[in-house]
């Protein structure tokens, strides 16, 4: 069963195109503007296993914002039309992840019903470069509402500000596979309802 997506978004701040394969190996082609975003979206491919092809050309003169945040939407919404009526999926995913001094803990509902918990260190003092902690939480409440994703992204505790954004996105990687997964058990969607 392929599951795979094409989706474009053009606006006045940003023109992005996603190639998406759900069921895929972790290839990936990468190149939104911003170096350590990229960095980041390779973990989160290689460690999902996603086949993920993205360009994107932005603002970025103005700031990684809007950039950030739209494709945070078009991926979104990618996984969403790949994922279709999402019947046979386990629905559920959960991740813990070390990268050095940090450990995260991500768990996803794939449930159709949108929101986003975001806890992680007061770490505000130390910069990771150019590439803000909090630009990151933009990223995924994105994610989360066009995909119909319940996301909890969960720091347990950390002190370098990169670790921590690597372990959130390794850890994202690995519990959106697992939730996107099927299982034999389920023939229909899981749900006590009979529909997400």
């Amino acid at each position: 069963m392929k599951r795979i997506a094409e989706v474009k978004r053009k606006t006045k701040e940003t023109n992005i195109c996603i190639e998406l394969n759900i069921n895929g190996k972790g290839k990936h082609k990468i190149s939104s503007g911003i170096p350590f975003f990229d960095h980041m979206l390779t973990l989160f491919a290689v460690h999902g296993f996603f086949d993920l092809s993205l360009s994107a050309n932005g603002d970025l003169d103005v700031d990684f914002h809007h950039t950030v945040e739209d494709i945070g939407l078009v991926l979104g919404e990618a996984f969403n039309k790949a994922l279709g009526d999402r019947k046979g999926i386990i629905r559920y995913g959960h991740a813990v992840i070390p990268m050095d001094d940090a450990l995260t803990f991500v768990t996803i509902d794939l449930s159709n019903r949108p929101f986003l918990v975001y806890n992680i260190p007061d770490i505000t003092d130390i910069k990771g470069g150019s590439f803000d902690i909090y630009l990151a939480k933009e990223f995924f409440r994105s994610f989360a509402n066009k995909s119909g994703m319940n996301l909890h992204i969960n720091v347990f505790y950390g002190e370098n500000e990169h670790h921590v954004i690597e372990s959130i996105f390794k850890a994202f990687g690995r519990a959106l596979d697992q939730a996107a997964s099927f299982d034999k058990r389920i023939t229909n969607v899981h749900s006590t309802k009979g529909s997400l």
